[in-house]
């Protein structure tokens, strides 16, 4: 290897399946660089991650560090540990119950012979070097989420780590937090650690990194230094889309909503949540489909989840047709005629051991109350309705919706809110994992709603689809609102440089 080289991994291959996960995949981090990992959903970066840090075994390649003769072998967590391989994961995997000290060292004491007072001096020594505020024996559970991350990387650096992989460390952080923890990452690099950050952050990228690794569809888009890939070109190598390539994507014709001086169906000034979205404006009016757009971890689901309820919101107002309303849960958005199909359908969506006619009328019931249940005879007739009106595949309405297609399941939850009636309906990645005919019918259907006077909010991470069926996009960018488009804006070419802030470098 080379003098500064401490990882390198080289045609790296795994399948699930017969599904190839990573295909021919290299990466190389060097002594004292902070390298950023990136790609949007099933890109690799998970997998690539594991089969680093022996969770996952390669079917193919080689795995070279530093200080290693040849290939290192790698087939354990402890493996990946013992040759100087640490990962501080997005949920700290530390005990809150203990003290800094106690999680710092935890498994490497003596029990009941654990030299207390050295290790609590070591510990603050470690903290005081590398500016952790906070104490030994301080409780972990008392510091901020900040902190802990932190801490985790104190006990990783600690176990004389020479690579340390940061997997989304500043997902739950607020801005002062973020710049403590870039702080950290920078001394870390000063004294010769190669930091991996898998981040969807693009402002933090451009802020803390030396070199950009970039996957798509498990393989190896290519390695850059920052300084000579702008923004906007990180966006369409990670989105496969190449900026003069593109051409403008209209689709059938949507409502168009324009500024005809009526009230809006939804209207929101000022919202923002516990999940951390920047405060923002929303508007949508009857007949319109439009919606959210930005990489992955951009806040698109945050918003929507904001507006229906499902996450707390901290300020602002928000109106129904005008009036002001206040919607603290679910079914106060419910009650007000706004639906929601979330963006993960098996653990938020469908309810897997009931039946098809069951998940069908539940937000209906739920509605009415549970001390008026829909009878047997009108759920078989509320069931077999929307069966046919959206050519649900299933054997009867009495089978388990988990035996049914991802496809099939998708259909029965926007029925679920069809039967509700709902005057704005907001489908939040409705065509991901589906068949491309039933992402057509969806598509379409959508595009339906919207021509009967209802308005639809469209969340999808293909921007292509985006573009078919909506008439006005909001712009994310790090849990914030950084644009809008419709019109003749409304292009693959915009959006992308849009998210990536307009900038040139």
């Amino acid at each position: 290897m080379q003098d500064d080289v401490i990882l390198k991994m080289r045609n790296i291959r795994k399948s699930f399946g017969g599904v190839h996960a990573l295909h021919e995949v290299d990466f190389t981090l060097r002594r004292g660089e902070i390298h950023a990992l990136m790609g949007e959903n099933g890109a690799g970066k998970s997998t690539l991650i594991k089969v680093l840090t022996g969770v996952y075994q390669k079917d193919e390649g080689t795995v070279e560090i530093e200080g290693i003769q040849g290939e290192a072998n790698i087939r354990s967590p402890q493996d990946a540990q013992n040759s100087g391989i640490s990962t501080v994961y997005q949920e700290i995997s530390l005990c809150p119950n203990l003290t800094v000290a106690e999680n710092m060292f935890i498994g490497r004491g003596k029990g009941a012979f654990t030299d207390w007072k050295s290790m609590n001096t070591k510990a603050d020594k470690m903290l005081r070097e590398l500016d952790i505020p906070t104490y030994a024996t301080e409780q972990l559970g008392s510091c901020s989420i900040a902190v802990q991350q932190m801490v985790a990387i104190a006990r990783a650096v600690d176990m004389e780590c020479k690579v340390l992989i940061l997997d989304e460390p500043t997902s739950s952080l607020d801005e002062q937090e973020v710049e403590k923890l870039f702080k950290l990452m920078r001394d870390l690099k000063a004294k010769g650690v190669g930091i991996i950050f898998v981040t969807h952050f693009l402002d933090q990228v451009y802020e803390v990194c030396d070199r950009i690794t970039v996957l798509r569809d498990g393989g190896l888009v290519g390695e850059y230094v920052i300084e000579d890939l702008p923004r906007v070109k990180l966006v369409s190598k990670m989105l496969g889309k190449e900026l003069d390539d593109i051409s403008d994507i209209k689709g059938e014709e949507t409502g168009k909503a324009e500024d005809d001086g009526s009230v809006p169906v939804f209207e929101a000034k000022g919202l923002c949540s516990t999940e951390g979205i920047k405060p923002f404006d929303f508007y949508i009016k009857a007949g319109e489909v439009n919606g959210f757009t930005g990489l992955l971890g951009s806040g698109r689901s945050e918003c929507v989840r904001a507006i229906f309820g499902a996450d707390k919101v901290t300020e602002g107002k928000v109106k129904v047709k005008g009036k002001e309303v206040t919607i603290k849960k679910p079914i106060d958005a419910m009650k007000l005629g706004i639906g929601y199909l979330p963006e993960d359908r098996k653990r938020d969506g469908i309810v897997s051991e009931l039946s098809v006619r069951d998940n069908l009328i539940l937000a209906f019931q739920v509605m009415k109350g549970f001390f008026h249940p829909i009878s047997r005879a009108k759920a078989e007739e509320y069931a077999d309705e929307y069966i046919k009106l959206l050519d649900i595949k299933t054997a009867s309405s009495e089978t388990p919706i988990g035996r049914l297609s991802g496809g099939n399941q998708q259909k029965v939850i926007i029925a679920r809110w069809l039967l509700t009636h709902p005057d704005y309906l907001i489908l939040d990645e409705p065509t991901r994992g589906i068949d491309i005919g039933t992402k057509i019918e969806i598509q379409k259907l959508a595009l339906k709603l919207a021509s009967e006077g209802k308005s639809v909010t469209f969340i999808s991470s293909e921007v292509d689809e985006m573009l078919r069926t909506c008439s006005r996009l909001v712009v994310m960018r790090d849990r914030a609102v950084v644009g809008e488009l419709s019109g003749s804006d409304l292009n693959q070419t915009k959006v992308m440089a849009t998210i990536a802030g307009g900038e040139s470098k």
